[in-house]
């Protein structure tokens, strides 16, 4: 008999891939939270990353309800310039790219007794994978953007 948990937690995480224009540094931050990503926790991730960045950044988005909201609340910042990816086109988006090299190589098969367990075991896939520039790299050359 196999033990079961209640699987009706959640675990919802907002991620940014960074590329530095210039030295062509690629970055990796995220957030990992029990609740909806929300509009305001991505514009609260996007301003601390463009704070540790100093610099003004170019947003590429999709056509997610969350980040049209969030560009509205960023309009009139010009630290920020959004750039929509077509609409129905996940292809072209790199973070999608890492979600699914971290759902379906790193953590395939992955079975956690906890929702911590869960949480734990995608921060350390997470980490992992910003350490490794030539993977981020690779999730950009999928999605077909030039670097």
């Amino acid at each position: 008999m196999l033990d079961c948990w209640d699987r009706h937690g959640r675990l919802s995480v907002a991620g940014i891939l960074s590329l530095a224009p210039y030295c062509r540094r690629v970055g990796l931050y995220f957030t990992v939270q029990r609740s909806n990503v929300t509009a305001e926790g991505v514009e609260v991730l996007l301003r601390a990353v463009q704070g540790g960045l100093r610099r003004g950044v170019i947003v590429v988005w999709d056509r997610w309800a969350v980040h049209r909201k969030a560009a509205k609340a960023l309009a009139g910042d010009d630290r920020f310039w959004i750039e929509w990816l077509p609409a129905y086109a996940p292809e072209l988006n790199p973070v999608d790219k890492l979600w699914g090299h971290t759902k379906y190589d790193d953590l395939a098969n992955y079975v956690a007794d906890h929702l911590l367990d869960l949480e734990l075991e995608l921060d350390w896939s997470i980490q992992q994978t910003r350490q490794r520039p030539h993977l981020l790299r690779s999730f950009f050359y999928a999605a077909k953007l030039q670097l």
